[in-house]
């Protein structure tokens, strides 16, 4: 293994080793700040961050309003009080050490106020905000209006060059690094195009020296690209380090530092780790933000896929094969479907999914009652955690809404965010992972269920294993 050189990230030499800002209190400021204080990157999250009282105990997050505006509302304002909780953690556990990045995705209901707002609480706390989940063009101009440096996550050089040209170039100087995610093997969500097949993924190190390629064209200054999405063993990136095709390399873990002691994930969901097997992540597209993500298999993606295969193609009136009538929901409104889809509903129905749920693509699936309720109570209660949500129909403009009907085929996903960490519950909720996260229950280091700490993490990652 080459010796381990440190690079400049957000104006210090730290270790080229990136903690992954992953979603919903996945990452915190007791994560971050540990792998700061070991002299890496650490990121917490600045997605509806945790933030406590006096005493330093959570204070669970309830809404009062009673529209999903006024509801939005409150959830931007917890989410900038909990950002800044979590960067004042990090700090004082970094000691000084390190450096300390947020990581906000784009998409996220509020994210140009939350960001705004915690940097602007948590002056010279944070070092750099990490960004992806959409096109994030005005975070270049929000980071460097205080003094951040800034790093657009991509899947491909085609999206950093959009970005550079169109907003990046005027703020390079606070242009810190660019992440490349491995749309394939990274765990949540995925920046699959809709040129890409998720069945054919591609290998990393063309794209990125294309990625690296186009920014020199470009005129992008020779900051390091973070490899995020696939990574485990340094020894296995050997060849990266020190190539001069690519540049300065920095590798980001988003997975391995989910089992540390330091992680805020449960006991139950740590040892889950350990007992996945290859192929037990999946890569789905049920997510209301509308993208590709990553998860554990589970009775939560199971449900989902089952809401997709029980679905049929419905007509409001006659029309071609679409005669024969089906009467759905409580009213018992008549749809037109083939007398086949009829036969297949009369036997989802026999099984106990009574309930006919009509979809914004003119299908109806079909669920049990307690699930239909469910899904019609978590539609109800929305927050606007996104900026638009297929779900909910929810959308961040002034009408407060996509224009589309809701899709009972996607989910909650701030509920099923928060419940998975702080209720303790992972087989009925979506777990997040990487696809490399059966190498969990292969990995001598974990051997008899050893769970490291993050300094123990980090000095075993500077070996190569």
């Amino acid at each position: 293994m080459k010796p381990l050189q440190s690079l400049v990230i957000s104006g210090r030499e730290v270790l080229p080793l990136v903690e992954g800002g992953k979603g919903i209190a996945v990452s915190n400021g007791e994560s971050s700040g540990a792998w700061a204080a070991a002299g890496g990157v650490g990121t917490f999250s600045g997605v509806n961050a945790d933030f406590y009282d006096e005493t330093g105990k959570l204070i669970p997050v309830v809404y009062h309003g009673k529209t999903r505006r006024e509801r939005h509302e409150e959830l931007v304002a917890f989410g900038i009080r909990g950002g800044i909780a979590q960067a004042r953690i990090a700090h004082d556990m970094a000691g000084g050490q390190g450096r300390i990045h947020m990581n906000v995705l784009w998409e996220m209901g509020g994210a140009e106020q939350i960001l705004q707002g915690v940097l602007d609480g948590a002056r010279g706390l944070v070092h750099g905000v990490t960004c992806g989940a959409g096109m994030p063009y005005k975070v270049a101009a929000i980071a460097a209006s205080f003094g951040v440096h800034y790093y657009p996550i991509v899947s491909s050089a085609r999206a950093f060059n959009a970005l550079w040209k169109r907003a990046y170039h005027k703020h390079a100087d606070w242009l810190g690094g660019v992440v490349y995610e491995d749309p394939w093997l990274a765990g949540g969500h995925n920046g699959l195009s809709n040129s890409e097949d998720p069945q054919l993924p591609q290998a990393p190190l063309p794209r990125v020296r294309e990625l690296r390629a186009g920014m020199r064209a470009n005129g992008t200054p020779e900051v390091p690209i973070f490899m995020a999405g696939g990574v485990w063993c340094l020894s296995e990136w050997e060849d990266w380090l020190d190539d001069p095709e690519l540049g300065p390399i920095a590798f980001q873990f988003g997975t391995r530092p989910l089992l540390t002691t330091e992680s805020p994930i449960s006991m139950a969901w740590k040892k889950k780790l350990l007992t996945l097997a290859s192929g037990d992540v999946l890569l789905h597209k049920f997510s209301p933000t509308g993208f590709y993500s990553s998860a554990v298999k589970n009775e939560f993606l199971e449900d989902l896929v089952g809401r997709s295969e029980r679905q049929i193609a419905f007509s409001a009136e006659a029309l071609g094969d679409h005669t024969t009538e089906l009467a759905i929901g409580v009213r018992k409104r008549v749809l037109f479907v083939t007398q086949c889809d009829k036969e297949r509903a009369a036997a989802w129905m026999a099984q106990g999914f009574s309930e006919g749920l009509r979809t914004p693509d003119s299908t109806v699936i079909f669920v049990t009652p307690e699930m239909a309720e469910s899904i019609r109570r978590d539609q109800i209660e929305c927050m606007g955690c996104l900026s638009a949500c297929s779900f909910s129909n929810w959308a961040e403009g002034d009408t407060g809404t996509n224009g589309k009907k809701a899709d009972p085929r996607s989910f909650c996903i701030q509920k099923t965010l928060q419940n998975i960490v702080h209720e303790g519950e992972i087989d009925n909720e979506l777990m997040f992972a990487g696809h490399n996260a059966y190498r969990f229950g292969t990995d001598p280091f974990y051997a008899d269920g050893f769970i490291p700490t993050v300094r123990e993490l980090i000095e075993r990652m500077k070996t190569g294993a």
